[in-house]
């Protein structure tokens, strides 16, 4: 085996131009692979850090439009989705405080939000506005740069502060420190009390004004509903259970005898990264088909360039043929050969593949995203499997051509 692998390690470096050609679509679709697994290990880090950041223990509630309201926006003549005009206003504090009751829950905030233009001076930005009362505070793991939060007695006195995202206050107020100044939002003024640590683009809260509740509720937007409800567990694992309480707690506060009629919906953030994970699964299988094409390809190549080296080396083959070799000593040669551009190729492709998941993490971090570079291991063997069995597949065609030839047909050839 030793003297087999010698002579292919001769021949391959013999014509180290076509060899590294051979081995490209190897590389790219090695690389591919290597690099969607990387890439979806780093955003899988992120997302988790974002479930960290708005409470891993925590559930959503949601307004939503009913199938029967809908059709009734249809049938009027409106396009029967959230931009139908039809507003769901059941969804009050009330519900929460009432929700707040149940065994496994140890708190919960609503939310409503809005757009305005914001100005400081000469500077002027559209953003949207998010207000949550301060019980949010003590859900939200976020952390402030500067200043500090609303409390709770300012919210329900609809005080006019707001705390910045980290965006919003650098596009406004520049270098200058926003804290104790005013901000003009719509047609008021706003006194700003904190700014956020930067979080990241996914989490979008950087260009997001952060003001108290009711101050939204009753001050900009005249309502008394909110739109979204988030809710915190004393034990996850009872996470399924309390969701379905509050189902049921919902409904009869909003006389729904039929669950396909809810004007709400109830996801844990189980359910929401499961949802998400379906999504992104298939998304990265759609990827590693693509560069499981390129693969193939890079083995049809093998075999094409694989075919030309027998044609080559023709007369080598009769002579050793008529010396005594075996049709199996001269399909393992040209075999090991095969299997040889593929698995470097494939080791280079892990390499390129790294490098470039690398490289996607440093720009990410450089955004402030809480992406973290990794290779799994099942990728690394997986890539390498794959790698190996092209070169059997697609090596041993040419290979059986070679170990087949008449050895004096082989040496008359020219």
């Amino acid at each position: 085996m030793i003297k087999v692998l010698k002579q292919s390690f001769k021949a391959l470096g013999a014509n180290k131009g076509r060899t590294s050609l051979t081995m490209l679509g190897i590389i790219i679709g090695i690389g591919t692979v290597v690099l969607v697994l990387s890439a979806g290990a780093g955003f899988r880090s992120l997302i988790d850090s974002q479930i960290a950041t708005l409470g891993s223990n925590t559930l959503f509630i949601q307004t939503r439009i009913p199938p029967t309201t809908k059709n009734r926006a249809a049938t009027s003549g409106g396009p029967g989705d959230a931009f139908s005009g039809v507003t769901i206003s059941s969804f009050k504090q009330r519900d929460l405080d009432e929700i707040k009751k149940l065994p496994n829950v140890v708190g919960d905030y609503g939310i409503v939000t809005g757009q305005a233009v914001a100005s400081y001076r000469a500077n002027k930005k559209t953003v949207i506005y998010y207000g949550a009362s301060a019980e949010r505070f003590t859900i939200d793991q976020s952390k402030l740069k500067t200043g500090r939060f609303y409390t709770q007695s300012e919210d329900n006195a609809g005080n006019q502060v707001a705390i910045l995202g980290s965006k919003i206050a650098s596009d406004l107020f520049g270098q200058d420190n926003p804290v104790g100044k005013l901000l003009h939002l719509g047609t008021l003024n706003f006194q700003v009390i904190g700014v956020y640590e930067v979080q990241g683009a996914l989490s979008g809260n950087d260009d997001l004004v952060f003001i108290p509740l009711i101050t939204v509720q009753k001050k900009l937007l005249g309502i008394d509903y909110m739109s979204v409800g988030i809710v915190a567990l004393q034990d996850i694992n009872a996470g399924d259970s309390t969701a379905e309480e509050i189902r049921q707690l919902l409904r009869r506060r909003h006389s729904i005898t039929d669950p396909n009629k809810d004007d709400f919906s109830v996801q844990t953030q189980a359910q929401a990264l499961e949802t998400f994970n379906t999504i992104f699964s298939g998304v990265t299988y759609l990827l590693i088909a693509i560069a499981t094409i390129s693969l193939i390809v890079g083995g049809v190549g093998i075999m094409n360039i694989m075919y030309v080296v027998v044609t080559e080396r023709t007369a080598e083959i009769g002579l050793k043929k008529a010396i005594g070799a075996k049709e199996s000593d001269i399909l393992s040669e040209f075999l090991v050969e095969a299997i040889l551009v593929t698995v470097f190729g494939g080791i280079v492709g892990i390499c390129f593949g790294a490098l470039l998941g690398f490289l996607v993490s440093i720009i990410a971090q450089s955004a402030n995203l809480a992406w973290t570079f990794s290779v799994p291991v099942s990728g690394i063997l997986l890539s390498f499997s794959v790698s190996a069995a092209i070169g059997i597949f697609f090596g041993v065609f040419p290979a059986r051509s070679a170990a087949k030839m008449d050895p004096i047909t082989a040496l008359q050839y020219e």
